[in-house]
């Protein structure tokens, strides 16, 4: 089993923050707009250095939708940014109507997301966010795991043509993977390869994956745990592979059981090769204000939960 490190805890909103401060020098035709919240969003350098390129438009959410679809028919690329809660859910009709149904080049930053937001309370965990997003046709959904994964994600989708909505978090957490990696949207990474049961994570839950691997190294077990940061479109052909081989599958995400990155897995596997599955995420509930750690022990995801759900989804084969 590869060994993984943590390079130093980062929140991987600083990666965003870092990634858009280098597209500012590389890319003059990228914009950011904000919501009041540059420091939340890690976007002050990118406006220090750029400060005819950065727009402040309030707590004025759908206002910010709107300006950022103009902009692109223009050839601008707009970096929108805010809390995914009000990303997402606030502005739900702005982004389907002006930037989903005409295939606007608008890149939808979200910080915040998921139970980690911790003291604010559930009126701020948006848990649905990534359901609402991957139905929308046309719209790539892209959840990183690490400050290095989030900063490349940042670079990448400048490059892609079309909205994306990008989803990063607010508290440290391990930053394992390579600084100087190529992402590529749509593409799984293989983090270990196993025999006897898929993992299968996504943002934060992915280190929790690489922990619940080592302990199940430890009583014997062989697990394959797959990065999954790209939730749309998801990489069907990585997930069949690793499926046919383990013929049993966990996934593993900071969001609803319903609409996040399990669902999208099951429906593939529905379709393709019905296979046992267990889930770790959110069982149909809101949140609560707590420490994020606390909570995401109380809500079922910890690396202990993994661990449990695989040994049920091999019970299963």
């Amino acid at each position: 089993m590869k060994k993984y490190t943590d390079q130093g805890s980062k929140d991987t909103r600083s990666g965003f923050g870092a990634g858009l401060s280098e597209l500012g020098k590389t890319n003059e035709n990228v914009v950011a707009l904000c919501a009041d919240l540059t420091g939340s969003l890690k976007m002050g350098d990118f406006k220090k250095a750029h400060p005819d390129r950065f727009f402040q438009v309030g707590i004025a959410e759908a206002n910010m939708m709107g300006i950022a679809a103009g902009m692109t028919v223009g050839g601008k690329i707009p970096f929108t940014g805010t809390f995914a809660n009000f990303s997402t859910g606030r502005v739900y009709d702005q982004i389907r109507q002006s930037i989903a149904y005409s295939d606007k080049n608008v890149k939808i930053c979200a910080s915040h997301a998921g139970l980690t937001l911790g003291e604010d309370g559930a009126t701020h965990q948006i848990l649905e966010d990534i359901g609402l997003m991957k139905m929308l046709p046309g719209m790539t959904v892209i959840n990183p795991c690490d400050y290095n994964q989030t900063k490349a994600a940042t670079i990448a989708i400048a490059e892609h043509q079309g909205p994306v909505y990008l989803r990063f978090g607010r508290p440290k957490v391990a930053n394992f993977t390579p600084e100087d990696q190529k992402f590529e949207i749509g593409k799984a990474v293989m983090l270990n390869e196993g025999t006897d049961v898929t993992i299968i994570a996504t943002g934060h839950l992915v280190w929790k994956a690489i922990e619940a691997g080592e302990a199940l190294a430890e009583q014997n077990i062989s697990a394959e745990i797959i990065n999954i940061h790209t939730i749309k479109p998801l990489d069907d052909e990585a997930i069949l592979k690793s499926v046919a081989k383990t013929g049993c599958v966990v996934t593993a995400e900071e969001h609803q059981m319903n609409g996040g990155l399990g669902d999208s897995v099951s429906n593939l596997l529905a379709r393709e090769m019905p296979t046992p599955q267990e889930y770790v995420a959110v069982n149909d509930s809101f949140g609560e204000s707590g420490k994020p750690e606390d909570l995401m022990i109380k809500y079922g995801l910890s690396t202990q939960n993994i661990v449990e759900a695989a040994k049920k989804a091999m019970s299963r084969k």
